[in-house]
């Protein structure tokens, strides 16, 4: 049984950091595409960050990130503890969002061809 825990959020103030964890069993986590998408109140889910590597490239890990965050976020990988990490600085209020760690056997940029998901980790970015 596949499983992603995020963990992490809260709330924080315009300029502040937080990271966010996502925790992963039930999968070959080093073959595995390892992904960031947020959904931020009434608007569609989308593509935060991506991280592909381990096993299944031979150049190591390779990233794509969102414009809305180049600079400001970082996604990273532990192998060891199956967790990957989003980074967060210089937050904005336009980041407030629910945050879901996504995992699956190829890069993915829809929602809908997302193979397995978190429950999801609220972050709220305000003064």
């Amino acid at each position: 049984q596949v499983q992603l825990v995020e963990s992490g959020g809260g709330l924080v103030q315009p300029g502040g950091s937080l990271r966010l964890s996502c925790e992963a069993s039930g999968i070959n986590f080093k073959s595995n595409v390892l992904s960031w998408f947020r959904q931020p109140p009434g608007k569609q889910r989308e593509l935060v960050a991506r991280l592909t590597g381990g096993d299944s490239t031979s150049n190591g890990d390779s990233t794509y990130y969102a414009d809305s965050v180049k600079g400001r976020f970082t996604i990273s990988r532990d192998n060891a503890e199956n967790t990957v990490y989003l980074q967060m600085n210089s937050l904005k209020p336009e980041d407030t969002a629910v945050y879901y760690c996504a995992a699956g056997p190829v890069p993915v940029a829809a929602p809908t061809r997302v193979h397995h998901w978190g429950q999801g980790t609220q972050v709220t970015v305000s003064s």
